[in-house]
């Protein structure tokens, strides 16, 4: 789970072994970085009932290859949903806390240690 849940599920999908880009990696391993990325995405849709998912992977900060996967939500404000989760205010932003988000992150580890995919 993301350190800041701009939107419930947020997650970040870190590579092994840690390289500073997707292109740094041999093509097995892109493959299964991909793929993960991928899957990871059917269960939150699976999961939260998010309307889509968001994919994104910038390394322009912090150049170690991972991947922002966003859950996005038919409650967002219209004016947000369309656009990067960035345009949020990060600031008021929760903290994930196990009190406050671990029943999602266990549901999603559940779903992802059973193999489910959409």
């Amino acid at each position: 789970m993301s350190d800041k849940q701009v939107v419930p599920g947020q997650l970040i999908l870190l590579a092994e072994p840690v390289v500073p880009s997707l292109n740094a990696l041999g093509v097995a391993k892109r493959t299964e970085f991909l793929a993960d990325m991928a899957r990871v995405g059917d269960v939150l849709l699976a999961v939260t009932g998010c309307l889509r998912v968001n994919y994104e992977i910038l390394g322009n900060t912090d150049p170690a290859l991972h991947a922002h996967i966003v859950p996005r939500y038919a409650n967002e404000a219209d004016d947000r949903r369309t656009m990067p989760i960035w345009l949020y205010d990060w600031t008021a932003a929760e903290t994930f806390s196990e009190e406050r988000h671990g029943a999602l992150r266990r549901k999603i580890a559940e779903a992802l240690d059973a193999g489910m995919t959409e």
